[in-house]
């Protein structure tokens, strides 16, 4: 009779030695670094944005990025800009 913590043991020992086998190892995904932004926005139109990203069924973060980077790409010259002083 096979007892069940025997039976786990007997079962891990077996997943954890496969003879000739090589376990290749999950990469882990490199999460992107972010920055904070924040801005002022009037009571009543950070409502309506909410209300309106939320009756899509959007979050405001991901509609904001998503301008943001359209915003980027209309406006990005082919000529890189020197730094702000």
């Amino acid at each position: 009779m096979i007892f069940p913590g025997r039976l786990a043991s007997i079962t891990h020992n077996q997943i954890g030695s496969s003879p000739g086998k090589e376990v290749s190892q999950i990469s882990k995904v490199e999460e992107q670094k972010v920055k904070r932004m924040n801005l002022n926005v009037p009571v009543e139109l950070h409502n309506n944005f909410k209300s309106v990203t939320a009756a899509q069924g959007q979050n405001m973060t991901d509609v904001l990025l998503e301008f943001i980077q359209q915003y980027v790409i209309k406006n990005s010259s082919s000529k890189p800009k020197g730094r702000r002083k």
